[in-house]
């Protein structure tokens, strides 16, 4: 069990070039430089009872508390307690309701793998449903280029902007539809392993009907420097996003076809002074969890570190990490 408390320090030194590069990792690395990391060790012998001292110095304060199952095969009940220490207004122990820390059960062998994934306006207005939020050049490469995939136990390469369906999420519909690059090491990490694999991305419905007209049938996808003029000239830039992520796997587990998913919205916020876009957050978290990791000793510190060698729930449990969570 940890605790994680924000610090208000400035981050100094060698990390003010990635400051100046990269704002929103160096402004997420700054609200969180110098925390502290307590963890907290048994205190009644049999691993069953956690004391955790809270120091208050405000009027509202919020700890986030982060607990770790031990135990990959069982789950776990924790009844919390809150015992103010003398002197405060509180006179008695506060209850804090009895939750559950679930065991996280692996897939004995995979059979699909959908990953389904967009940066979105939260308030689109025009017909592309639409806005920029991150490289033009970088969208206009997912737009055009060939995508990776795994179909029947074979690895291809697929189409961009084909695949299209639609689902629901939120009570909100969205559209998915191949692009490139999404995937990154995973076809080499599951190949032989897994029936199907693919990623898509998410946009809102009508936007891959729009994008095709212009890649395609007004061949912008061999100009691109013209599509990404008309882009910048005439889709506005926002801070105001949302990252959706939206992933499906199946498989055997315990002699049963099971399906579990995982679907996340991430909006823009504060981090530190500045406002920062979802993908900028995200991003950032990303890129700041990974080096937790490797200065931790949780990944490997030689040798090519694939994204998907990190454990999922150490990356979620980090401190960046847990913008994921």
């Amino acid at each position: 069990m940890s605790t994680h408390r924000r610090s208000g320090k400035v981050l100094l030194g060698p990390f003010e070039s990635l400051r100046a590069r990269l704002p929103a990792v160096a402004a997420l690395l700054a609200a969180f430089a110098g925390t502290p990391i307590a963890q907290a060790q048994s205190t009644d012998g049999y691993h069953a009872i956690q004391i955790l001292p809270v120091v208050v110095d405000t009027a509202s304060y919020t700890s986030r508390l982060t607990l770790r199952n031990p135990a990959p095969n069982l789950s776990l009940t924790v009844e919390a307690l809150y015992l103010p220490a003398s002197g405060t207004s509180q006179s008695g122990p506060l209850s804090c309701g009895t939750f559950q820390v679930f065991a996280v059960k692996t897939f004995e062998s995979l059979r699909t793998v959908h990953m389904r994934v967009g940066a979105l306006p939260q308030f689109p207005t025009n017909a592309l449903k639409y806005n920029l939020t991150w490289s033009t050049d970088g969208l206009i490469n997912e737009y055009c280029n060939p995508c990776e995939a795994i179909h029947q136990n074979e690895r291809r390469e697929v189409l961009p902007l084909e695949g299209l369906e639609h689902f629901s999420l939120d009570g909100i519909t969205y559209e998915a539809f191949n692009t490139s690059g999404g995937l990154g090491t995973l076809c080499d990490t599951l190949e032989g392993k897994v029936e199907t694999l693919n990623y898509k991305t998410v946009r809102y419905p009508g936007h891959r009907d729009l994008i095709k007209l212009l890649v395609e049938d007004l061949r912008l996808g061999q100009r691109r420097h013209i599509l990404k003029d008309v882009l910048e000239t005439s889709v506005p830039m926002t801070k105001q996003d949302v990252v959706l992520i939206f992933v499906t796997v199946s498989g055997m587990r315990e002699g049963h076809l099971t399906q579990e998913s995982y679907a996340k919205k991430i909006y823009n916020g504060r981090i530190g002074e500045t406002e920062q876009s979802a993908i900028q957050i995200t991003t950032a978290a990303g890129i700041c969890a990974m080096v937790d990791l490797l200065r931790d000793g949780k990944l490997r510190s030689k040798g090519f570190v694939r994204q998907e060698d990190a454990s999922l729930s150490e990356f979620v449990m980090n401190r960046f990490g847990r913008a994921y969570a």
